[in-house]
């Protein structure tokens, strides 16, 4: 146990780009599980970092609600514009009636009836990949596999697919602030056109089932189905680029990792949840208290935030065996990046499809892999990992 406090604010960007937060979750975990974070130009927040109080409060929703948000963001922005009206920002009944609107196209069925599709198209970005035979894994690789197929499955047509990756880009990973909102907004102009299109001629896609919607007898309105449009193509493309690339990076890290997948192919499944665990690109989930409840002697009020750091939950020592190590063999893995309970990721099964075909095809072509350059890690308290991968394949085994 560490007995010297290190100076806790988990809401410094730079501390994800170029410090070392688990210094922090490590010391929480063991001396102050539900810590009362001071506002900054963020609203203060009760930090929760063991995985056990994670996971309780993902199961409880009637405490702890997504309705009024689930990011940490200046109070001068005011309400987030989906509370209440996408499924990440919904609490039951709403969110099961939104969910039961998308979920069949994310079942296993329907994923594994895409399988030879994005098998495809792992292998076309990966032959790319080997052709230039130097790139940046995070734009050129991780990006547009997740990408390619949610524009596959919310009837995107391919001859927009490469504008969409331009946007996604500039939204995700500009230097500046203003560029990403515009480009973030173009998105959304995208979709509101697409809809307009789904609604006069629906097709078999995720945004015709949106615009045709009805709950309780009425229609979507316009708005939420835009919303949810935006929310079902961000979390399609950003948390598995990231996660594609984050394990990446642990492969370079870690060599005999890698050499165990390429001596046992068999070790995928369970080296896609090891992936899952260590990279947890989504650094933060936050919750708004409803009531009034006590948790580890901590007085939480109504109204109070709730902030969960996954990354800490899935290296909390009590339940993961050398939580610090990089394992593809590691079993059992409960980790909690993909959520749990009502918001478990809706695209979860989609995600390890992903990432199994995308490494699965990189282990095919036997490639050597290596760093050309330091790795850029993002500079933000949202989502952790590499903004930038260069590296350098030579085929061949």
């Amino acid at each position: 146990m560490t007995t010297q406090a290190p100076t806790i604010n988990l809401v410094r960007p730079g501390l994800y780009s170029h410090g070392d937060p688990f210094e922090q979750w490590t010391w929480l975990r063991a001396n102050d599980p539900v810590h009362w974070h001071a506002p900054t130009e963020l609203p203060g927040f009760w930090a929760l970092t063991r995985y056990a109080d994670v996971r309780s409060a993902y199961q409880d929703h009637e405490t702890f609600s997504s309705a009024h948000g689930i990011l940490l963001r200046p109070d001068e922005h005011g309400a987030d514009p989906g509370g209440g009206r996408t499924l990440a920002l919904t609490d039951p009944p709403r969110h099961r009636q939104l969910r039961g609107l998308v979920d069949g196209w994310f079942a296993v069925r329907s994923v594994r009836a895409l399988e030879a599709e994005m098998a495809d198209i792992a292998r076309g970005v990966v032959d790319r990949a080997l052709e230039a035979g130097t790139c940046d894994f995070v734009t050129d690789i991780a990006a547009r596999v997740p990408l390619y197929v949610i524009c596959r499955m919310m009837g995107v047509p391919e001859s927009d697919w490469e504008h969409l990756y331009t946007l996604t880009s500039q939204a995700f990973a500009a230097d500046d602030a203003l560029t990403r909102r515009i480009a973030h907004l173009e998105l959304l102009g995208y979709f509101e056109d697409l809809r307009k299109a789904k609604t006069a001629a629906p097709g078999d896609d995720l945004v015709s089932v949106l615009a045709t919607a009805e709950i309780d007898g009425a229609p979507l309105d316009p708005q939420d189905v835009i919303l949810n449009c935006d929310n079902l193509f961000v979390g399609g493309t950003e948390n598995t680029r990231i996660a594609a690339s984050g394990g990446m990076l642990a492969f370079l890290e870690h060599p005999d990792q890698w050499q165990a997948l390429v001596d046992d192919p068999d070790l995928l499944h369970p080296a896609v949840e090891e992936v899952l665990r260590w990279t947890s690109t989504a650094t933060h989930i936050m919750r708004t208290a409803t009531r009034p409840v006590t948790l580890h002697d901590r007085d939480i009020a109504a109204g109070d935030k709730v902030v969960m750091w996954l990354p800490s939950a899935n290296r909390d020592e009590s339940v993961f065996d050398d939580p610090d190590r990089f394992d593809v063999r590691r079993k059992p893995n409960r980790h909690l990046a993909l959520g749990f309970g009502e918001h478990f990721c809706l695209g979860s099964m989609l995600a390890r499809v992903e990432l199994r075909l995308l490494y699965r095809e990189l282990l095919t072509r036997s490639p050597h892999i290596s760093l050309d350059g330091p790795p850029k890690l993002l500079d933000s308290i949202v989502v952790n990992g590499p903004e930038q991968l260069m590296v350098t394949f030579r085929a061949g085994a």
